[in-house]
């Protein structure tokens, strides 16, 4: 009996009814695991972090021999031999050093804005597999009470204390029953095959009816502020434009001249000359507009964190009401009102107090609101993923 009663108050959808079951938890930390794309981003992020400290290497090394040969001796050197070596202006490299390491934090931040997005699509995925299993309990319940009542109504059509009209009610409630199992299964399916495809396709299970505990919503400045402090992106759009700035200092100190240091050797038959070879190479050409790109960069990068900002403010406003009138809507449907209600309208059928058609009338509108009810917790569920998504 208690057992049944649970299903009862599960498939209903009780208010506040919500445990934390770490079913969500598990699938997200084999999605994290198994899923293509983000170990794809991690190999690109790898990749451009090696690309930025390339830029920082020594020039290759520059070596040259040359051996002359002619009808007189004595005219010149018949030999030469030059190793040299090309090196930045010395602060250059503790520049392009401090990009680096700016520029490979932006990189971290924005692949952690990529796990943190393929974590909520699973997350939702799963939460809508949570609704469809409640749906699903609860078209059962209607199937079984439309089975009892066929069953009764085709007795009583045999007995003559029933009509036509009457049994065919019943059926097309079975009829109607059935088909929205089936389409509530087909829909299961579907979510469960794209929470299978961020696993890699590897297996994986989720039969949950039970929502996660949901966070307490304070005031939207408390909110606010606890968002702002760990949104992932706005961090990656500062780290960007933090290192877009230093991206500009980096290149005007692209115009100091370079250096070119090495070692030279040449003689003839019987003298041989050692020496060091120093030179300089003033940048005249290589890095004209660098500068102007790197400003119209940092500008950019600049622009993308205020929009980045705004539109975080505009989501957090947006989602923090949108929850919070969900759980006002929620809290205004009485679970136990609707049981009570179904129950007293079977019994009354069932005892000839009430006809088919009248039933169903009336329990079409619990059922309604049943449903209603299931798809309210569902997007108030949604909304609050969204709002704390960085803590995934």
């Amino acid at each position: 009996m208690k057992k049944i009663f649970l299903t009862v108050a599960l498939c209903l959808g009780v208010a506040g009814l919500y445990a934390q079951t770490g079913s969500i938890e598990r699938v997200l930390k084999s999605i994290e695991q198994n899923n293509r794309e983000l170990r794809a981003g991690e190999e690109a992020v790898r990749a451009e972090k090696l690309e930025v400290r390339n830029e920082n290497n020594l020039e290759d090394p520059s070596v040259s021999y040359s051996r002359k040969f002619g009808e007189e001796d004595g005219i010149g050197p018949e030999m030469e031999l030059e190793v040299s070596q090309g090196i930045d202006f010395p602060t250059l490299y503790a520049q392009r050093r401090a990009y680096g390491k700016l520029q490979g934090r932006a990189l971290d931040l924005q692949h952690a804005v990529l796990r943190r997005d393929i974590l909520l699509r699973a997350k939702e995925l799963c939460l809508d597999l949570i609704r469809l299993n409640r749906l699903q309990d609860l078209y059962a319940l209607r199937l079984k009470n439309a089975e009892e009542l066929n069953v009764l109504f085709e007795k009583r059509l045999k007995e003559g204390d029933a009509n036509i009209l009457e049994v065919n009610k019943v059926k097309m409630e079975l009829m109607n029953v059935r088909a929205a199992m089936a389409e509530n299964g087909a829909d299961h399916r579907t979510a469960l095959q794209n929470l299978l495809a961020m696993n890699g396709n590897m297996p994986l299970e989720f039969n949950e009816t039970v929502y996660p505990l949901a966070p307490e919503l304070k005031s939207l400045d408390a909110v606010r502020d606890e968002v702002f402090g760990s949104d992932y992106g706005l961090r990656q759009a500062e780290a960007g434009s933090e290192a877009a700035r230093k991206l500009v200092t980096v290149n005007k100190h692209g115009w100091l001249p370079k250096l070119e240091v090495g070692y030279g050797r040449e003689g003839g038959k019987g003298e041989m000359l050692n020496g060091f070879i120093v030179g300089v190479s003033v940048p005249l050409f290589n890095n004209r507009g660098k500068v102007k790109a790197a400003r119209a960069r940092q500008l950019s990068a600049e622009l993308e964190q205020e929009q980045a900002a705004q539109q975080l403010e505009a989501d957090v406003q947006s989602l923090f009401n949108e929850a919070v009138s969900l759980r006002q809507s929620i809290q205004a449907y009485d679970t136990d009102l609707m049981t009570r209600t179904l129950d007293a309208l079977k019994q009354a059928v069932e005892s000839g107090q009430l006809s088919v058609i009248d039933y169903f009338t009336e329990a079409e509108t619990v059922y309604a609101n049943q449903e209603r009810l299931a798809d309210l917790e569902n997007r108030f569920q949604k909304a609050v993923a969204r709002l704390y998504k960085n803590s995934l």
